[in-house]
């Protein structure tokens, strides 16, 4: 299928769960992040779920990389020019909803991508091969293209693997591990 009748397929798939499914199968995920040798790093970026959109419930993978005492990054996205900022996470940290509802940091100290060694990936749909969809805008490839060519890119989908994406680009970025509530894909 193509990324966009991939997008409209999971984005239905999505609005069909409940509260309550969204928090048993973002539990399941964060319980098969820790089979993964990812724990003995020190950055970790992580997106914060727009509720409104059904997306994975990071919460959980939150508190595990708190008793973990690692480093936690949060974005901020410029919608103007494309980029995201990446902010340590503080006790003290305040956030609001821009206007496509997604939780960011209002300020905080920044960290420079070369920092970054995981990266908790959003996404509606992948391939048995990596590729990953969003929502169409750019952010992450933009984001993933600017990071060290080590660091461990993480989907977390709610949905088992697509056989392929057929209309990839030579620009998006692949996988490194894909985690679902019911197994991990590694690429």
């Amino acid at each position: 299928m193509t990324k966009r009748e991939l997008r409209k397929t999971y984005k239905a798939k999505r609005k069909a769960l409940s509260e309550n499914d969204i928090e048993n199968l973002s539990l399941a995920i964060s319980n098969q992040l820790l089979k993964l040798p990812i724990w003995t790093y020190s950055f970790y970026h992580i997106f914060l779920a727009i509720v409104e959109l059904k997306e994975v419930n990071t919460d959980f993978i939150l508190n595990i990389l708190a008793g973990k005492d690692k480093n936690i990054l949060i974005s901020k996205s410029d919608f103007a020019s494309g980029d995201m900022t990446h902010f340590l996470l503080t006790d003290n940290m305040s956030f609001k909803k821009n206007s496509y509802n997604i939780p960011e940091p209002v300020d905080g100290i920044e960290i420079s991508t070369d920092k970054i060694d995981v990266i908790f990936i959003p996404l509606l749909a992948f391939d048995k091969k990596g590729n990953r969809i969003g929502y169409g805008k750019g952010f992450y490839d933009r984001f993933l293209a600017n990071c060290k060519p080590n660091t461990l890119k993480i989907g977390l989908s709610f949905f088992e693997a697509e056989n392929e994406i057929i209309d990839v680009f030579e620009h998006d970025i692949k996988l490194d591990y894909c985690v679902t509530p019911k197994q991990i894909f590694q690429f």
